[in-house]
């Protein structure tokens, strides 16, 4: 399967998924770190990429949805953005919103 074809079935199968660099109990960057911190403080279940572990991710992602950067959190299939607008959102209260949202609607369709 090609690169490309395999984050699009991850993003499209996932309803929340970050792309870092490490795993969200052993971040490899600071960027990484809050931004998983942010999603673990919605309190639901999301998947994710060590991109340091997979090359071919970590080359090509950044063509994927064309953004340069690390990590990269998509929402419903949708890039929401990386670190900064992560803990943003979650200081607004609106990540947490979006990420309930997104686990419900998975869970509805699974049924």
């Amino acid at each position: 399967m090609d690169v490309l074809e395999r984050i699009r079935e991850q993003v499209e199968n996932h309803p929340v998924i970050i792309y870092m660099k490490g795993t969200p109990q052993f971040p490899q960057c600071g960027f990484s770190a809050r931004a998983a911190q942010a999603l673990q403080g919605c309190g639901v279940e999301f998947a994710y990429v060590n991109v340091l572990a997979d090359p071919e991710i970590f080359e090509n992602l950044p063509r994927f949805a064309n953004w340069p950067t690390f990590p990269q959190i998509y929402i419903n299939g949708e890039l929401i953005g990386g670190c900064d607008i992560t803990v943003e959102m979650f200081q607004k209260g609106e990540l947490q919103k979006v990420v309930q949202e997104a686990v419900e609607k998975a869970k509805k369709e699974e049924s």
